[in-house]
């Protein structure tokens, strides 16, 4: 395993490109499952959970050439029905191969997902909405066996769930329905700009979808689906990380090819702060000179802050004058980091699903400890800051979802380099 060595202290300078999404990459890479065509998918990232569901369409009997960020997807053999604990239980993401599978074969078994250890994140609506579609399902073993007599039927569907809409229940539902009989109405479904991404991608193929990106979405089933090209959107979440990064070190980024309207709730909170914040086009310019000014950030689904962001945002107001709140409303374990973070001389009090950070006035460089995606983004960030050196281990996670973001912040300044454990 690797690990991240970082002396903080420098000021980030530059600018730097963001990659593409993640979170529109992977259900995208599902979609391709409702066609035995062709699919290019352009400016993927590389990534380690890109490459995880590479292996599980492969397993499944596609076959697919990555080279310079394009992913061209083609059919290798017969559709397995079975999607296997080995693959899916690394990746929560990879249940979205459900939706597709069950309406292309009729009868599937997929393993219950895995992923971050960030709580609870149950699949609850997922086989409620596909029920509602028709599908009888059971769970054995660790596995969702789902089946129905000859096609999905069309419905109205209520996503809905105790901590809002689910994305990848939206994700996998909307799949399903594009191949199902007759007509479907998600409601409550996830605004997210990724579902937008997705249905885009499914409607070059030949779906008719109306509403995506809306808490309303309709769509028309049809007969066949064929492939498709299409560019998945930029990372709203790197560009964010950037961002704070251009604010915690009191930097100046140019943060170009991302989507400034993806980001409403993340550029409120920084201006809130006393960040600026510059918008052109297809690119943010931010700039901060001083310690800034706390802040109170709720999480909530999109247009709401995401919590993606939460844990980025706290190691900002570590070090900000003043008392920050953080209220994690997604998922209120998600605060894996905040041990580590009082590591390094921060002061945050944990009060159920809320944080509060009494700003200190200097991180000191420590051993750390990567326990999830997003957290290991908020050490590197708070190591760029800190006194001295810090080493931070099981960076394996953070390879999930950023992009050579260790080569990117070298780019921009800063003290960064990896080595073996």
């Amino acid at each position: 395993m690797d690990k991240l060595v970082i002396k903080g202290g420098t000021k980030l300078k530059g600018e730097v490109k963001i990659s593409g999404a993640k979170n529109a990459s992977l259900p995208i890479l599902a979609a391709t499952l409702l066609t035995d065509e062709p699919c290019t998918i352009l400016g993927v990232p590389r990534l380690r959970d890109i490459h995880t569901m590479i292996r599980i369409i492969e397993f499944l009997g596609k076959k697919v050439d990555f080279h310079d960020g394009t992913l061209r997807v083609r059919q290798h053999s017969k559709l397995s029905p079975v999607a296997p604990y080995k693959l899916v239980s690394t990746m929560r993401a990879s249940f979205c191969v459900l939706g597709p599978l069950l309406v292309r074969l009729n009868k599937v078994k997929v393993s219950l997902p895995g992923g971050c250890i960030i709580g609870v994140r149950p699949v609850d609506l997922h086989l409620k909405g596909l029920a509602n579609l028709g599908a009888k399902i059971t769970i054995d073993s660790g596995y969702v066996v789902a089946s129905v007599k000859k096609h999905l039927k069309g419905d109205r569907i209520y996503l809905g769930g105790a901590f809002g809409s689910s994305v990848t229940g939206t994700a996998n539902l909307m799949m399903a329905a594009t191949l199902a009989q007759g007509t479907t109405i998600i409601e409550a479904a996830a605004c997210e700009p990724e579902i937008a991404d997705l249905a885009q991608f499914l409607n070059k193929m030949g779906a008719k979808i109306e509403g995506a990106g809306s808490p309303i979405i309709k769509i028309e089933g049809v007969n066949k689906l064929l492939g498709a090209e299409h560019c998945v959107i930029p990372d709203r979440i790197e560009a964010g990380t950037f961002m704070i990064a251009a604010a915690i070190t009191r930097g100046d980024i140019l943060i170009k090819n991302c989507v400034p309207e993806h980001l409403g709730a993340v550029i409120d909170v920084l201006r809130q702060s006393g960040v600026s914040v510059k918008i052109e086009d297809s690119q943010i310019r931010v700039r901060m000179t001083h310690r800034g000014r706390p802040i109170n950030v709720t999480t909530a689904p999109y247009p709401g802050f995401p919590t993606d962001m939460q844990a980025q945002t706290m190691s900002m107001v570590t070090i900000t004058p003043g008392i920050s709140v953080i209220h994690e409303k997604i998922y209120p374990d998600r605060f894996m980091h905040v041990a580590e973070l009082n590591r390094m001389g921060a002061d945050i009090q944990r009060q159920g699903p809320y944080a509060i950070v009494y700003g200190m006035k200097r991180l000191s460089g420590a051993p750390l400890m990567a326990s999830d995606l997003r957290a290991s983004a908020a050490l590197v960030l708070a190591a760029l800051i800190a006194d001295g050196r810090s080493e931070i281990s099981r960076i394996y996670h953070l390879d999930r979802g950023y992009e050579k973001l260790d080569s990117k912040l070298q780019k921009l300044g800063a003290n960064i380099h990896r080595e073996k454990e």
